[in-house]
């Protein structure tokens, strides 16, 4: 299934969502650039997971600045137009939601949360973890607290014909959610050394997410009954 748009409106300009699209564009773009020494920089800025749990001296930049970097580095054409259409559909709304630089420490703190989980469950491989899909899953999980009613514009291949359906966001995003997780488990004891889509780092994201848009639901929760019984 692949999403087109949605059906919420934004209030407000999102700035930093398109910052972010923009950022990961042009770092892929320099990515293409660089060409042989693609490789080197992949390993230099990716996120590598016997690195950060390794017991040794490792220096601060090259154990935890990755957990930033990582974010903006892709692998392929389709792997950074897969994130990006999926940010620029659903993160505007969830920026709109809970303000321009709460957005941007939401997103990376989701990021951050994907690829712990990803660590935990595979601590000594020596693949570099790049990709923004975790902190993207983070914006998806927001969105499903956020708006659980909206509805997804969504292209379905059916065998050679392709239908357009507006789908529940709801079961949209519940249905991407469990096919990560029952991918992830499904790798559980051969995840050593090994390559691909880093599904707990989605798994672990999206639950960041869901996480954090809950704290923001609950704060402004709180904030409007206050407000009601201010004299």
């Amino acid at each position: 299934m692949i999403p087109l748009r949605d059906n919420v409106k934004s209030r407000t300009f999102p700035i930093v969502n398109t910052i972010l699209i923009i950022a990961n564009v042009l770092v892929f773009l320099y990515e293409l650039h660089i060409g042989g020494a693609l490789r080197q920089f992949i390993f230099e800025n990716g996120l590598i997971p016997s690195v950060v749990t390794s017991m040794s001296s490792v220096p601060f930049d090259q154990r935890f600045v990755p957990f930033f970097t990582s974010m903006f580095i892709h692998g392929g054409w389709l792997h950074v137009i897969g994130n990006m259409l999926f940010l620029y559909i659903f993160g505007d709304n969830v920026e709109d939601r809970i303000g321009h630089f709460k957005y941007l420490g939401f997103y990376l703190l989701s990021g951050i949360g994907a690829a712990l989980l990803q660590i935990f469950m595979n601590l000594r491989s020596d693949i570099p973890m790049i990709g923004a899909s975790g902190a993207i899953s983070g914006v998806l999980g927001a969105y499903l607290m956020f708006f659980p009613n909206a509805r997804v514009l969504t292209l379905i291949p059916i065998f050679i014909f392709i239908q357009l359906i507006y789908i529940p966001a709801s079961l949209f995003i519940i249905f991407w959610f469990a096919i990560q997780f029952i991918s992830g488990v499904s790798t559980v004891g051969n995840m050593q050394n090994a390559g691909g889509v880093a599904f707990w780092a989605h798994v672990g994201g999206f639950v960041a997410g869901l996480l954090i848009a809950m704290y923001f639901r609950k704060k402004s929760y709180r904030q409007n009954f206050s407000n009601g019984y201010n004299f």
